[in-house]
């Protein structure tokens, strides 16, 4: 989706648009742990310094930086976003900003400052990662109890908002941390979207992912990303299961 996005607003002179996209590629990377990728990703949308998508995009690059060894990106990038949040000086702000600086300098006190601004804020997505980047972090210092305290809340945060890349980097991390982590518990049909339900229904009367794509107008790629969503949601694994949940026949 976001390479169909990009030709789409390459081919039309949108520079802004593209910047959009290389931001939700840089995203997207950064949760499955491809740190490269989400680097030049990264790398790509700060590239005009424009006031909003580089303020979105700088704690990516950051993060991608420093999981790649490139110490100097990840000093320059923290430098300027330290001189915008401390401009804007909201609660977001400054807790993006302590959490990406907590990347750089390894700052126990930084991690906590995140959590503490980030928690004053409506920004679940955000909150969600400071656990997560703090738990990481007790995790290498060797505090695997302080660490899976964190994990454990960062999981079930990104979970619960979807966020599956990011929740599946905090179970990995867990497992690392010596916890036993089991699957999710089925959930509740009434945990999906309007969107996700409709799939669910097709998909569950034996409808094939081309068959829901031409229906819903959509590409069988979107219809298989919103089937991973569903059965995160619900805890089951296969179209099997899918069929045999009661509600949806």
């Amino acid at each position: 989706m976001i390479e169909a996005f990009t030709a789409e607003a390459t081919a039309s002179g949108t520079g802004q648009t593209i910047a959009n996209a290389n931001w939700a590629a840089a995203v997207l990377d950064n949760g499955l742990a491809d740190y490269p990728a989400a680097l030049a990703a990264a790398r790509a949308a700060t590239r005009h310094g424009d006031l909003f998508v580089t303020a979105i995009a700088l704690p990516e690059l950051v993060e991608a930086a420093t999981r790649s060894g490139d110490h100097e990106t990840a000093r320059a990038a923290l430098a300027s976003l330290t001189e915008r949040t401390e401009g804007s000086a909201t609660p977001w702000a400054l807790g993006v900003g302590a959490y990406a600086r907590a990347l750089v300098t390894g700052d126990e006190s930084d991690h906590r400052a995140a959590l503490d601004h980030l928690g004053a804020t409506r920004l679940a997505p955000y909150l969600a990662r400071a656990h997560l980047l703090y738990g990481e972090w007790l995790r290498r210092q060797g505090r695997k109890r302080d660490a899976r305290t964190q994990l454990r809340t960062a999981r079930e945060r990104l979970a619960d908002i979807g966020m599956t890349a990011f929740a599946d980097r905090a179970t990995a991390e867990l497992r690392a941390a010596g916890e036993v982590v089991r699957g999710r518990t089925t959930g509740d049909i009434d945990d999906l979207t309007a969107q996700e339900t409709h799939i669910a229904r097709l998909v569950a009367g034996g409808a094939t992912s081309k068959e829901v794509a031409g229906r819903l107008f959509i590409s069988p790629r979107t219809v298989d990303a919103h089937l991973r969503n569903i059965f995160h949601k619900l805890g089951i694994t296969s179209r099997r299961q899918l069929r045999e949940l009661p509600g949806l026949r």
